[in-house]
């Protein structure tokens, strides 16, 4: 069952506009590959920041441990 946009008034005098259901599941879709996209980054710069660590410490002398 597919909704359409709804409007839900209340007494206050604030309006609330609800997303289609089509809208919502695109909408959570996005956010899950953003999610997804933003954890692949930071597993990226940690392990680029490794790398430069390994490197300083074979030039410091220290070896790989």
């Amino acid at each position: 069952m597919i909704k359409d946009r709804f409007k839900e008034e209340y007494e206050e005098g604030s309006d609330l506009l609800w997303p289609s259901d089509k809208e919502d599941k695109i909408t959570r879709q996005f956010y899950k590959d953003l999610s997804i996209l933003s954890k692949n980054i930071q597993y990226s710069k940690k392990k680029k920041l490794k790398l430069f660590e390994q490197v300083v410490r074979i030039i410091k002398g220290k070896g790989w441990g």
